[in-house]
């Protein structure tokens, strides 16, 4: 088999790529806005714009062109205007502009910026997020007196008296996110979650964790009370007058409640939850409260996959969700009594952000694949083939070979199956022998499959001539709850050996892999398994750790999410230190042998760049070839442009001299 010879999909290839996403349906059916964002390498900025297409087919039209970020477009009731958040103006405010995206009004001000806008279902009001101190709430005066301190004082020090100080890539300040709410008329904005605590809770849940009810009265909220957050995921749901006062839980789960949706005609509310408590990968079930009665309902319960978005029918009796499954996410259709779940739409690849038309016969939906980035699309919600609403990369894409994604299976030693991927390289041709790239996945609860990423793209490994394997070894998602459980307490145990096994079906039954140029990455959980393997096995010519846990004892106490060592060691290093030290790869520095490239990033408050200077240092001492790139802008993800440039060359520069001579 030969393929054409089109130009191979480099960095540069995915760059001329458009980011599409958040596709928003017009109450009258007639239109489509969604988000496109572009890549300028050059200028290493990511100018994202509202477009908006014709829900019937029709070339799309770009209705916002002033500043870097413009995004969450809502449409009014009425379909006549549109809310976004923009930074057009020099800060992320709320504005509001005709349907054809003429008239463009900035409608907040707020000293503290605004973010995530929802219009009331009655059309007076716009709900939205801002990071206030809490003694301030929704006073503006009061806000930018306290920001104007921050800034003019020289003296930069931080104090703290509790968990969690500091999330993801940025320290915690004396600001909290609350929900605020301002007529659309003009008028004060007033804050309806006062308080010490985040709303929307900034982990568990989505960009949508609250949602505003029919009437347009009441406001349902996920927050996490929990006096140390950072060993808890205890998101609950509340409710509140959108005239605001006091607000009421209505959920009383231990694990995680989140995303809550009224439906249409106001009868019921779902949302998604978690039942064990501190498990962030426990089973996402869907629920539904029936609000008259206060009765509860479980609908997914005896399905074991997570349910990961979901909407409902103009007619709310029933809800469309997706779910992952063997690697890829279908949207599927549950009635809101439950029983049998029915197939909506489904193929090999990835399909979420679905919306109904107001009489429910026409859903839009976005589809993502292994070979193509997400565009939108439309189908008859009751089934039938879709049609592309969005084209905006057929032609660059055209230009370039991407080579399919396929799967294989292989048998575990304790029998279990092991599902993985493969992307041929680029000018592939039988009779030829190729090196060989194994790609291990994060989280660890994550997983490979037939979707596009911009980060450890496997087309661009293939182009780079990598036979690229993509495995899901145990803690992987979408083969079961078990499946996912069996990696708690057992990190480098069969999910090292499902690696393994899947790395001697390689070479043993696929003759265009060469046994003898084998290398492996992966970042995060993936980065760990990278360091595990430097311990435990010399088959690989070279290895790149991205982001990974190193010493598991100093892991524990610098990472900000605290909640999630707990769970998958069993407890502190001081309650289990023959756990942390079995699983640790820092206690198996003598067996390290193996070329290593170590990336991290310095603003990566989840897995602390100080595990990448300390697995560094090891390799050095060892006298094992070695290289570490530093980045002191980026946090988990390597985001900005030039960066990403940086560490597509990084990368495989150092796999092309150790894996491919």
């Amino acid at each position: 088999m030969v393929f054409a010879q089109k130009r191979p999909f480099d960095f540069n290839a995915m760059m001329e790529l458009k980011r599409i996403g958040d596709p928003q349906i017009s109450p009258d059916s007639r239109w489509v806005t969604f988000t496109v964002q572009t890549v300028d390498v050059a200028a290493n900025r990511k100018p994202q714009q509202i477009w908006v297409v014709p829900l019937e087919g029709g070339a799309p039209r770009q209705l916002t062109h002033d500043g870097d970020a413009n995004h969450r477009a809502r449409w009014s009731p009425d379909s006549r205007r549109i809310a976004y958040v923009s930074d057009r103006g020099g800060s992320s405010q709320i504005w509001l502009m005709d349907a054809d995206g003429g008239n463009a009004k900035q409608i907040t001000s707020v000293a503290t910026e605004a973010d995530g806008v929802l219009f009331s279902p009655d059309g007076k009001n716009l709900l939205f997020t801002s990071d206030v101190y809490p003694e301030c709430g929704a006073d503006d005066a009061c806000n930018k007196k306290n920001l104007d301190a921050e800034k003019g004082s020289k003296v930069k020090a931080r104090i703290y008296t509790e968990l969690l100080y500091r999330h993801w890539t940025a320290w915690q300040s004396a600001r909290r996110s609350h929900l605020l709410v301002v007529p659309v008329a003009g008028g004060p904005a007033k804050d309806l979650t006062p308080g010490p605590r985040d709303v929307p809770p900034f982990s568990l849940g989505g960009p949508d964790d609250y949602d505003i009810s029919p009437d347009g009265a009441e406001v349902c909220y996920a927050m996490n009370a929990d006096p140390m957050p950072a060993i808890s995921t205890n998101s609950d749901l509340y409710v509140v007058s959108i005239k605001g006062g006091d607000a009421r839980k209505i959920t009383a789960t231990p694990g995680a409640d989140v995303s809550p949706r009224y439906s249409p005609d106001g009868k019921y509310l779902a949302w998604r939850a978690q039942f064990r408590a501190g498990y962030e990968s426990d089973r996402w079930r869907m629920m539904v409260l029936e609000r008259s009665t206060g009765k509860v309902g479980n609908l997914t319960e005896t399905l074991d996959r997570w349910v990961n978005s979901f909407a409902w029918t103009p007619d709310s009796t029933q809800l469309f969700f997706t779910a992952g499954d063997r690697g890829r996410q279908a949207i599927q259709l549950i009635s809101v009594n439950g029983g049998a779940v029915r197939m909506a739409a489904s193929g090999d690849g990835e399909l979420d952000d679905m919306q109904f038309t107001r009489n429910g016969k026409t859903m839009v939906y976005t589809e993502q694949t292994g070979v193509s980035p997400g565009e939108i699309y439309r189908a008859a919600s009751t089934g039938g083939a879709p049609v592309a609403l969005t084209h905006l990369n057929d032609q660059a894409l055209d230009t370039c070979q991407l080579t399919p994604v396929e799967e294989f299976w292989v048998d575990a030693a304790d029998g279990s199956r092991i599902q993985s991927f493969v992307v041929k390289p680029y000018g592939f041709q039988t009779g030829r022998k190729y090196p060989v790239l194994m790609l291990i996945h994060g989280g660890p609860q994550g997983f490979w499959g037939h979707s596009w990423s911009y980060r450890w793209n496997a087309q661009v490994f293939a182009a780079a001539g990598y036979l690229v394997v993509m495995p899901n070894p145990r803690g992987s998602t979408g083969y079961g709850q078990k499946f996912i459980d069996e990696i708690n307490e057992d990190w480098g145990g069969k999910p090292f050996d499902d690696i393994m096994t899947v790395t001697d079906h390689v070479i043993a039954d696929m003759p265009y892999a060469d046994a003898g140029r084998v290398g492996a990455a992966g970042a995060s959980y993936g980065g760990y398994m990278i360091d595990w393997i430097l311990g435990h096995t010399q088959r690989f010519k070279a290895l790149v750790t991205h982001d990974g846990v190193y010493d598991l004892p100093n892991e524990f106490g610098a990472t900000e999410e605290v909640w999630f060592p707990l769970w998958e060691y069993g407890g502190a290093p001081w309650d289990k230190p023959e756990e942390y030290a079995k699983w640790s790869p820092s206690h198996y520095v003598k067996d390290f042998h193996t070329p290593t490239l170590v990336v991290h990033g310095e603003q990566d408050f989840r897995v602390p760049y100080e595990q990448g200077l300390e697995l560094f240092t090891a390799l050095q001492m060892q006298k094992v070839p070695s290289k570490l790139l530093l980045f002191p802008d980026e946090g988990h993800w390597v985001l900005k442009p030039q960066n990403s440039q940086l560490w597509y060359k990084t990368v495989l520069d150092w796999l092309d001299s150790w894996v491919k001579k």
